[in-house]
């Protein structure tokens, strides 16, 4: 359904929830007006409670199609976005078969993803050991950025870099002044670490411990500094490291952090044993450690939320029967994240407009995305509703990744995303042929038709 206007009490714009008239014309926002209660075709009028906020734009997402469409795909990864108010994701350069590594990488997955999209989708490219050549090229192409490893990903087609191998790397982003982002787990720590197989969480997450985090995010930090580079650090998950990224802050170094909602929603302590799907790397931590995230988060030492959505199929992710040490490391949860991120921020009396600023402008922030994550004129009308009055009880069954497994499974939350809209069009997850979402590049070069 197109829209022309959404009506509400409760719009955010500039940071604060007002009334509003939002007025919505070929897929822009035209103007916010003062609220009036209209009715009628083309016109969302949201219930009281409500609140309607910009569209998450999530920038951590494993679609894992072509190559590993088993895993997830495009059209079942943009439902469940779709379903869980995001607007936009940027899709990783690993787990498909070929990573995204090459521009005629990258064209396949374009191709992939072409006429499955009810959300907008960008890519990363990836920096690997020997493509460093081909990191402008991508980067001319359209990738948002480059994604590396500093210790092995979990696929053998996409090793990770050494040191030496990192700071050449750095130093050609640094030329085209492109965005390197990094899994920062120190390999050698992790290699020297006892890792037993186990069912227990707490034994699962003590085989990559916080130390091997602080000591590649010093890495990364050291790597920036020496050559210019603009830097980000992928779902952090231990606090340990918060006093290396403060430094690196005052220094004035451009390091950008995310954190995401298991981290800030679970705690070791209280996964079951022999439960998969929690495993993660890096992993869930003790809940002193998530409230000091919630902290940093708080205070802006962390930037964003991102969902680092990483399923497989449920062979990978119950291999080893219990074994925590065999089953995949990755988390599913792009439909859940906004809701569950609401819900605890609510336990700390922190409302949605903060968990918007971290999960919608924020990120869009981060990849240049100047229309995305928020609403004001001239950006493209990309909304969701969110009603804290529904509960919400979440059920790995119905949710629309392509595999009924997730480590929210069961939670019960306040409230839930109601309706989602990109530019101007209210998602029909139900719709045959999705049209809704487009695949993306860069701002500078426009959008593919």
């Amino acid at each position: 359904m197109r829209l022309e206007a959404v009506s509400a009490r409760q719009v955010l714009v500039d940071g604060a929830f007002r009334p509003a008239t939002v007025v919505l014309r070929d897929g822009r926002i035209a103007s916010i007006d003062p609220f009036r209660d209209v009715s009628g075709d083309g016109v969302l009028r949201v219930p009281d409670a409500a609140v309607v906020v910009p569209g998450v734009v999530d920038t951590h997402v494993h679609v894992n199609e072509p190559g590993r469409t088993e895993w997830e795909g495009f059209r079942s990864a943009t439902e469940a976005a779709a379903l869980g108010g995001v607007t936009t994701l940027v899709d990783m350069p690993l787990n498909a078969i070929p990573p995204t590594t090459t521009v005629a990488h990258l064209e396949l997955k374009q191709q992939a993803a072409q006429h499955q999209l009810l959300v907008d989708v960008g890519f990363w490219g990836g920096a690997v050991p020997g493509n460093v050549g081909d990191l402008e090229p991508l980067w001319d192409a359209g990738v948002f950025g480059f994604k590396c490893f500093l210790s092995p990903s979990g696929v053998d087609e996409f090793p990770p870099l050494d040191r030496a191998e990192l700071l050449a790397a750095l130093r050609e982003i640094a030329r085209f002044d492109g965005l390197m982002i990094v899994h920062a787990e120190d390999a050698a720590i992790l290699e020297s670490t006892p890792a037993p197989a186990t069912r227990s969480y707490r034994e699962f997450a003590a085989s990559r411990p916080d130390a091997a985090e602080a000591a590649a995010i010093r890495q990364v930090v050291d790597g920036a500094r020496e050559t210019g580079a603009r830097v980000h650090v992928l779902h952090l998950s231990s606090a340990r490291a918060l006093d290396v990224i403060a430094e690196a802050r005052a220094e004035g170094l451009r390091l950008t952090v995310e954190t995401c909602p298991h981290y800030l929603c679970f705690t070791a302590d209280a996964i079951p044993d022999a439960a998969p799907e929690f495993t993660c790397c890096p992993p869930i931590r003790d809940a002193g450690n998530r409230e000091a995230l919630w902290q940093a988060l708080d205070e802006g030492l962390i930037d964003c939320v991102v969902s680092d959505h990483s399923p497989s199929s449920p062979a990978e992710k119950y291999r080893g029967d219990g074994d925590l040490m065999q089953a995949w490391g990755g988390i599913s949860g792009l439909q859940v994240g906004f809701a569950a991120m609401a819900h605890e921020a609510r336990r700390r009396g922190i409302g949605p407009d903060r968990v918007s600023a971290w999960m919608s402008r924020n990120t869009a922030d981060l990849v240049g995305l100047g229309r995305k994550g928020r609403i004001e004129v001239g950006a493209d009308a990309d909304l969701a509703v969110y009603d804290p009055t529904t509960p919400y009880l979440v059920e790995a069954a119905s949710l629309a990744h392509r595999h009924p497994i997730s480590a929210y499974d069961g939670l019960r939350l306040d409230g839930r995303v109601t309706t989602t809209v990109v530019r101007g069009e209210i998602v029909d997850a139900a719709a045959p042929d999705p049209t809704h979402g487009r695949p993306l590049t860069r701002p500078d070069l426009g959008e593919h038709p």
